[in-house]
């Protein structure tokens, strides 16, 4: 009868431990028009939580130091919505650039990228 009970209570209790945030974001993947060597390229990705905790984004890694990195200072709640800052410095870059952002999360991946595409114009 025990037995039964603590698996009964198991069943029951395990969705609560299985959730995760979602990460979504409608433009994961972000194409630059042709930019001239030395400029500063700026975009702010939305994100949006479909989960039902809060999404949590604890840290970022970027390509290269090129890149800065802004995320949300407080957790996303379910079903909101908030913005990733991205900076990209085109000085000493050329040609086609493509960069991976990876963010660290409490979702089911544990691991969400986002990514940005330019051709720089080198400098005569």
């Amino acid at each position: 009868m025990k037995g039964l009970i603590l698996i009964i209570l198991l069943i029951l209790t395990a969705p609560v431990f299985t959730q995760r945030a979602v990460f979504y974001a409608p433009n994961k993947t972000i194409r630059f028009p042709k930019t001239n060597e030395g400029e500063k390229l700026k975009y702010r990705y939305l994100v949006k939580n479909m989960g039902k905790v809060p999404l949590e984004l604890y840290g970022f890694e970027a390509e290269c130091t090129c890149t800065e990195v802004t995320l949300p200072k407080s957790p996303i709640k379910p079903g909101e919505q908030d913005f990733i800052d991205v900076t990209f410095d085109t000085n000493g870059k050329y040609y086609f650039q493509d960069r991976i952002i990876y963010l660290s999360a409490n979702t089911r991946k544990k691991r969400e990228k986002l990514r940005f595409k330019v051709f720089v114009i080198p400098k005569d």
